[in-house]
């Protein structure tokens, strides 16, 4: 067995015995969606309250503070499978408070660069905030109309992935690569997915003016 493989192996069995501790403890996974929103608002603070001479602990914290959440965002699913209640509403649910999650880390971000007045990157923040929204928007909005949209890279794991990255390693400089990366293949999923979706209509039209 190879390294990587044990450390997959044994990822896993550590995530099947957290979600094993939440089941038994019968917390409603909508909860658990919800703790992981607050916990996402924690690191958004961090962000938000770092200064030129803290940044990189607060930014440090903030990543932790993310990864933190990110195993609510695990495990709530698999909670909800393992007990018996998945819903169609919990989807929803769940969905919807990504969006706040992602919102809110954004948001500390465009705190920390307003108070240092660095407009650049105020504008960075908030367009990486607006394509990651449409990221999800265009997924939401094509699969109403042609039942899946699943192409595209920069789905929210990897964008959360980037932030962290960003956050952790911001001593070095990693943030602004970290946020110039985000927007740019965030764009391109967007696109991506137009084009996407334009194709599969106008060959769902040929096939019903065919019939």
């Amino acid at each position: 067995m190879t390294w990587t493989r044990a450390f997959g192996k044994g990822s896993g069995w550590l995530l099947q015995k957290i979600v094993n501790g939440f089941a038994l403890s019968k917390i409603s996974p909508n909860t658990l969606t919800f703790i992981g929103l607050i916990i996402n608002v924690v690191a958004a603070i961090f962000f938000g309250y770092a200064r030129a001479e803290n940044k990189d602990r607060m930014f440090v914290y903030a990543g932790l503070v993310i990864i933190g959440a990110g195993l609510f965002d695990m495990v709530d699913g698999r909670v909800a499978r393992q007990t018996n209640q998945v819903s169609v509403f919990g989807a929803f649910f769940d969905s919807v408070l990504d969006r706040y999650s992602d919102v809110a880390l954004f948001f500390g971000l465009l705190v920390y660069y307003a108070r240092g007045n660095r407009f650049f990157y105020v504008v960075l923040v908030a367009f990486c905030m607006t394509a990651s929204l449409m990221v999800s928007y265009t997924r939401a909005r094509a699969e109403a109309l042609i039942g899946t949209c699943k192409v595209g890279f920069m789905e929210r794991p990897e964008r959360i992935v980037l932030v962290i990255i960003g956050a952790l390693f911001n001593h070095w400089g990693v943030m602004a690569p970290a946020l110039w990366t985000l927007a740019l293949f965030s764009t391109i999923t967007v696109i991506h997915r137009i084009r996407y979706t334009y194709n599969e209509t106008e060959r769902r039209k040929l096939l019903i003016a065919s019939q």
